[in-house]
């Protein structure tokens, strides 16, 4: 095991609501702050730990995929640019519910529940009252609190975080936090669908060809990650490897070294796109100490992308909000599609932005190529001209013409008109995938 493996582990081994810190890992595990802190900061990316200013790094429980919409105080922290006044020590829970405070105190306490974030402003005898009712309090506009309360959040290992932030911007700024969640949990990663290590075929470089043909015939596959003695992935193994080789060479000499490989973070449409560019027909996946975790296939991804096609979306991305306001107009003779520049889809001078204008080309480029050729495709390249401005509100048509269809490419010439003016060209090109 390596030693940042073995920082990973000892993370995971510590109780949640532990602080944790780069001098007393590399103290401890007798390893350099360097590598302490690396590990620290992967173990963050993977949700293990929350950094907050001026407190420091805390062990977090990790959320599930099923449960990503709920936040612990130490996020809420961080969303808000909050300090902590006092209950540091219950930083790492998870909050149930966001209650505003706007209204009588014995009005107010009918709402609140243990577990719950009572965001509410100067008003000392609330902040004790929501305390002992088991609730977290978010001050807000700046304000301070008492030096008795402050002591009651500690002895009750309850947050009493404050703000610079006004009521209003604080909901927004957590509403907005919880939304990019939700669109989160809608991506597709290479660990919603990888064949775990446990039940993957697998060789090792001790091995010799002929484990590879003792395999073949059990299983009928022809592709296997070569690893050593601790799992670590050291090349992969094909059919074209092994035809005509004496089966008592070692593995190791007809492996492919170096492989081209994903982590279970990677998404599935990356994971896709490799395998199309690459003409690849499995990936190994593997830790950033390149311990293998499991495999996934070509046909698992597809099936993958056409279940995301099928799922019913929380959160809008702004791809969402272009290709629902696409509107098809095609005729028996032409592809054609029409859109309004709503204010989302604008920049800062109210004219369309680019990013929006290339999202356009994307979908009805796509669309105008799955009439001839059913599948999913990968957009490889696009040359887009802008010519003129358009501004809000503008009706834009956009026009896709397919020059060329092949068995793994596409061709498309998109050219988008207002007012019967041309307003911008791009070619586009893909990669098609047969399902």
């Amino acid at each position: 095991m390596t030693k940042h493996e073995q920082i990973l582990q000892h993370i995971r081994s510590l109780d949640v609501g532990n602080k944790i810190s780069v001098r007393h890992i590399a103290k401890v595990l007798h390893v350099s702050e360097g590598t302490a802190y690396r590990a620290i900061k992967d173990a963050e990316n993977q949700g293990l730990v929350s950094t907050i200013e001026r407190v420091g790094t805390i062990r977090i429980e990790k959320k599930q995929k099923d449960n990503i919409e709920r936040l612990t105080y130490a996020e809420v922290i961080n969303i808000i640019d909050g300090s902590v006044l006092g209950g540091r020590n219950g930083l790492h829970k998870t909050l149930t519910k966001f209650v505003i405070g706007a209204m009588k105190a014995d009005a107010m306490m009918r709402y609140i529940e243990a577990g719950n974030l009572l965001i509410v402003g100067n008003r000392e005898e609330v902040h004790k009252l929501a305390l002992e009712e088991g609730s977290a309090v978010l001050i807000t506009g700046g304000f301070d609190t008492s030096e008795e309360v402050r002591r009651l959040a500690d002895s009750l290992d309850l947050p009493i975080i404050s703000t610079s932030y006004d009521t209003f911007t604080v909901a927004t700024m957590i509403n907005r936090a919880i939304y990019d969640q939700l669109i989160k949990k809608e991506i597709i990663s290479v660990e919603d669908i990888l064949i775990p290590v446990e039940e993957t075929n697998y060789l090792t470089i001790s091995h010799t060809v002929e484990k590879w043909h003792e395999l073949n015939k059990q299983t009928n596959h022809s592709r296997y990650p070569i690893v050593d003695n601790e799992l670590r992935l050291q090349g992969i193994v094909t059919a074209k490897d092994v035809i005509g080789v004496n089966p008592f060479i070692e593995i190791e000499k007809v492996m492919t070294k170096q492989p081209i490989t994903v982590t279970s973070q990677t998404s599935v449409a990356s994971a896709a796109h490799i395998m199309v560019w690459e003409g690849i027909e499995l990936l190994p996946v593997i830790t950033s100490s390149k311990k293998l975790i499991g495999i996934i296939s070509r046909q698992d991804v597809l099936k993958a992308l056409q279940m995301i096609q099928r799922q019913p979306h929380v959160g809008d991305t702004i791809e969402d909000l272009v290709t629902r306001h696409l509107e098809d107009i095609s005729t028996s003779k032409d592809f054609a599609f029409q859109l309004e520049v709503t204010p989302q889809m604008t920049n800062h001078l109210g004219t369309i932005s680019y990013g929006v204008m290339t999202t356009i080309v994307t979908e009805a480029g796509s669309r105008a190529l799955r009439k001839y050729k059913k599948g999913d495709l990968v957009v490889e390249n696009i040359t887009l001209f802008f010519i003129k401005p358009v501004q809000i509100e503008s009706v834009m048509q956009v026009r896709p013409k397919v020059l060329e269809v092949g068995r793994k490419f596409g061709k498309v010439d998109v050219e988008l008109y207002h007012d019967e003016q041309i307003v911008g060209k791009a070619m586009l090109m893909a990669q098609l995938i047969d399902r």
